[in-house]
């Protein structure tokens, strides 16, 4: 495996060649292939964080798999060019918090991937459920799986047009705007980088914020789409849920690290509509269970598990909520 240069960002479907972490691919038989990752030394979106920063963020191992999703589509199952893809589920688990120790140098990563299963319509395989052992050396640092589906260009614009008209919104979205939380509440330093307003507590010990979509964000909107996608939909969760473990004293804010993640998409996430993301109460020694609702439907549901990183222990897996964004 090859970590010299990148991947066609084409082929992952990124814009910005410095958002693109895979490097090389190769098929090992009929259901498994190698992919090559190199991450930077600061990343910053990934890398922006009160916490020391001698850790890989786990959300940034994630990115590597979900677009190994693209590569796997395109490459290995000839999915043309042009197809839109529909998130349906998210998880995964950090085995070993130890092996997310970052050197003085990028960090290079092998990535197994292997088809669990496929998805067919009468139109032939429309979708993936895909399985990811990503290490760094030896050892191994992230355990995710990802399902997945594809469709053609005119399918989604029908599908897309569908739910908005539905909703009695416009063509073209302009993404709603309102106050951010301080950074330093959800373990950030730049506030370009947070994506919840400042939360509510109520009674019952919930926590609530709305989520906003900032289309000019170099990672989260690498490139134009018309919906809250589903890697600022997992941000919004991480950054609610840890403002709601240091208040519930269960964790520290500035170390804490997501250690597990089970996460479904239940359809598009409307940026110009209001959008709330809700934590149920937190309890020691349980999973966050967090909500995305919009008026009339629940747009996505989690459970994530923190952990400060001296404390942080092999993660257990965790079965996905009882599914879409764009991937």
């Amino acid at each position: 495996m090859q970590f010299t240069r990148t991947l066609p960002k084409e082929l992952v479907h990124r814009s910005a060649v410095a958002e693109v972490f895979l490097t090389d691919a190769e098929r090992h038989g009929e259901d498994e292939m190698l992919l090559a990752a190199r991450f930077p030394r600061r990343h910053a979106f990934y890398d922006d964080t009160l916490a020391r920063g001698d850790r890989l963020d786990p959300f940034l191992l994630l990115e590597a798999c979900r677009q190994g999703i693209f590569v796997v589509a395109h490459r290995y199952l000839g999915v043309p060019p042009g197809h839109k893809f529909l998130l349906r589920s998210v998880g995964f688990e950090v085995p070993d918090p130890a092996a997310l120790a970052r050197g003085d140098r990028p960090t290079e990563a092998v990535i197994t991937t292997r088809v669990e299963r496929r998805f067919r319509t009468r139109a032939g395989v429309r979708g993936l459920r895909l399985r990811f052992t990503l290490t760094v050396g030896a050892r191994e640092a992230l355990l995710a799986r990802i399902d997945y589906s594809w469709m053609p260009p005119e399918d989604w614009t029908s599908l897309r047009a569908g739910q908005r008209g539905a909703l009695g919104l416009p063509a073209v979205p302009v993404a709603l705007r309102g106050p951010r939380v301080d950074p330093a509440l959800v373990g950030r330093c730049a506030p370009a980088n947070t994506v919840i307003s400042p939360p509510s507590t109520g009674k019952d010990g919930t926590h609530a914020a709305h989520v906003f979509a900032e289309t000019t964000h170099p990672t989260l909107y690498d490139h134009w789409v018309d919906h809250v996608p589903g890697m600022l939909e997992l941000e919004a969760f991480r950054q609610l849920a840890l403002r709601a473990a240091v208040a519930a004293g269960t964790v520290h804010a500035c170390g804490a690290l997501p250690v597990a993640l089970a996460a479904r998409f239940r359809r598009f996430a409307e940026m110009d509509l209001p959008l709330e993301c809700r934590t149920a109460p937190v309890l020691p020694g349980a999973d966050i269970e967090c909500t995305l609702r919009q008026p009339g439907a629940l747009a996505a549901e989690a459970r994530i598990r923190l952990a400060d990183p001296d404390a942080a222990g092999p993660a257990r897996a965790l079965a996905a909520p009882t599914a879409h964004a764009a991937a």
